[in-house]
């Protein structure tokens, strides 16, 4: 029996940590074979995440897409086009029968555009979320319509994508996959811990569309409410505004890296939700809802980046930037009761899920393909 092609798309280094349990998965799985292809910021130098992809899974096809140097939503736009027309090279050249991707970024969003339009099924994990983000939430919705097979974290996002007029029969709620891997994930032992500077807050802020300036002046409030903590900042994304985060980061003087692999960062954040007092991550990213969450690690959440999406217990959102709001968002967060902590992303098992599903549905029935909203 000829197994089916699942051309998984990966172009950031977030979005592939919660990718590598479905990979794994579609490896593991007798019906399917797994076709990686790595572009956008992966393929940024110095390249250490593209590094991390190829030393994961063998990688079937590269889309470079952004400019090294040049960020900004005009860059943005110009390398989502570039992406749609490599994606469709790349898709015409490895035949796939299903092309899959995650969330929304522009990598996301230029594959699924090349294979809507060119004809190639589409599966979209992670749709039907809020979070604004710069583009995010536009991107997000627009692959929904353009995918034929959804395959969202929760139901209030299953429901969400039903209500925008996608088949019910072709929307499977299968759990978040950053949740599969948590619990291989060790603590971080006490060696790295200290090679980090034994911090007891993360801060990781990525910018949200503002002038450099702007995303500056933030990020360093932020950190002028955090100088009296043992602070590890990790990079932000390349977002436009990402150099002014970068500054403030460097004036504030706390220790920073530019990358965690996943491994360690999850082991960083057990270490966190162990230590009395407790650690807190600080920032706008999504891991303070999902995998902090899971974990039980107390998060602060700032601004509207994450605007809509589904909060647990574990999270104190604050609108304002500003150090004195940040400095009493920490306390509180510090004082959330652990064990009350609960969260609506599965049961650790979304690789398999999503898999199991690929392999069962025939990605060429034209009952699948023709889009039409139900109603």
């Amino acid at each position: 029996m000829l197994k089916r092609r699942v051309a998984v798309i990966t172009g950031t280094r977030a979005e592939f940590g919660l990718l590598k349990p479905v990979m794994r998965a579609i490896v593991d799985h007798e019906q399917l074979e797994l076709l990686v292809i790595a572009a956008g910021s992966h393929l940024i130098l110095p390249g250490v995440s593209f590094r991390e992809v190829k030393a994961a899974f063998p990688i079937a096809e590269i889309v470079p897409m952004q400019i090294a140097g040049k960020t900004g939503r005009t860059e943005d736009a110009e390398a989502l086009a570039r992406g749609i027309a490599r994606f469709t090279r790349a898709f015409d050249k490895l035949r796939p029968d299903w092309v899959v991707v995650l969330g929304d970024r522009i990598e996301a969003f230029a594959a699924a555009v090349a294979a809507s339009v060119g004809g190639w099924a589409l599966a979209h994990i992670h749709g039907g979320d809020r979070a604004e983000g710069i583009a995010d939430e536009a991107m997000r919705h627009a692959i929904t319509k353009l995918a034929h097979l959804h395959l969202p974290a929760t139901p209030e996002s299953a429901a969400r994508v039903i209500k925008m007029g996608e088949r019910p029969e072709h929307v499977h709620t299968v759990g978040s996959p950053a949740i599969d891997d948590l619990a291989a994930f060790a603590p971080l032992s006490d060696t790295d811990f200290e090679e980090l500077g034994r911090p007891a807050v993360v801060f990781l802020m990525h910018p949200i569309g503002r002038s450099k300036e702007l995303e500056e002046a933030g990020a360093a409030s932020v950190l002028e409410a955090l100088s009296s903590e043992r602070v590890l900042a990790l990079a932000p994304n390349l977002d436009a505004g990402r150099e002014g985060i970068l500054l403030a980061i460097a004036n504030s003087g706390v220790r920073t890296t530019d990358h965690l692999p996943r491994e360690r960062l999850i082991g960083l954040f057990k270490r966190l939700a162990a230590a009395s007092p407790r650690g807190v991550l600080v920032g706008n990213s999504s891991a303070a809802l999902i995998e902090c969450a899971a974990l039980q690690l107390p998060a602060v959440d700032l601004g509207q980046r994450q605007g809509g999406r589904e909060r647990c217990g574990n999270v104190v959102h604050v609108d304002s930037e500003r150090s004195e709001a940040v400095v009493r968002a920490v306390c509180s967060a510090r004082a959330i009761e652990p064990a009350g902590v609960t969260h609506p992303y599965g049961d650790g098992t979304a690789g398999p899920r999503i898999a199991a599903v690929l392999a069962q549905i025939n990605p060429h029935d034209p009952a699948l393909l023709r889009k039409r909203c139900p109603y």
